[in-house]
């Protein structure tokens, strides 16, 4: 599908891109990490918010199948939850830490949002079926316009990163790519 609009308002989200995260994906992570880099620094020239989230936890603290199959629990290494160097981390970047899967369960996000009078907002990251399907669930939920930037995310299932992107992304949404959003921002500021 394509975007067919950019709002006056809109934020980049960045879901996940931290080193310990990263390093477990089936896609091209070099790839993805790049082009979500290039987004942000297109969203920060304009002077738009870019929210960088990483994650602490694994989800919810609710019993699951997955849970019980991944016994012993997972020890984490020094340094798995900061973000990817590529990003350039700004100080004006808005930070958001989370410990389940959406980035708005348990955070200030939305409140940011609203502070900044955000409508639109524009996601890529990792994992496409977990933390990026999570946010993009609870922003379509919360009234934002959604814009899923495929080629700017990825998954540690291809499968999975593939039933987000046929099937649910586009009932919560625009899906498109990154550069037709560079393109997209280009063009509003000519008008």
């Amino acid at each position: 599908m394509t975007l067919t609009a950019v709002d006056p308002m809109r934020a980049l989200l960045l879901i996940d891109l931290q080193k310990g995260i990263t390093a477990t994906t089936k896609h091209s992570m070099p790839d993805v990490v790049a082009r979500a880099a290039e987004l942000a620094s297109a969203f920060r020239s304009r002077g738009l918010p870019v929210v960088l989230v990483n994650v602490t936890g694994g989800g919810a603290h609710g019993r699951t199948d997955a849970q019980q199959a991944a016994k012993p629990p997972r020890v984490r290494p020094d340094g798995w939850t900061e973000l990817t160097a590529e990003l350039d981390p700004q100080p004006d970047d808005f930070r958001v830490t989370k410990t389940t899967w959406g980035a708005f369960h348990g955070t200030d996000l939305h409140a940011y949002l609203q502070e900044h009078g955000v409508t639109q907002v524009v996601l890529g990251g990792v994992a496409t079926s977990i933390g990026v399907e999570s946010t993009a669930r609870a922003a379509f939920e919360h009234g934002y316009h959604v814009v899923l930037v495929t080629d700017a995310m990825t998954d540690g299932n291809a499968q999975a990163h593939e039933n987000s992107i046929t099937r649910i992304f586009p009932r919560l949404g625009e899906t498109t790519t990154t550069d037709e959003v560079l393109a997209m921002l280009a063009s509003a500021e000519l008008r």
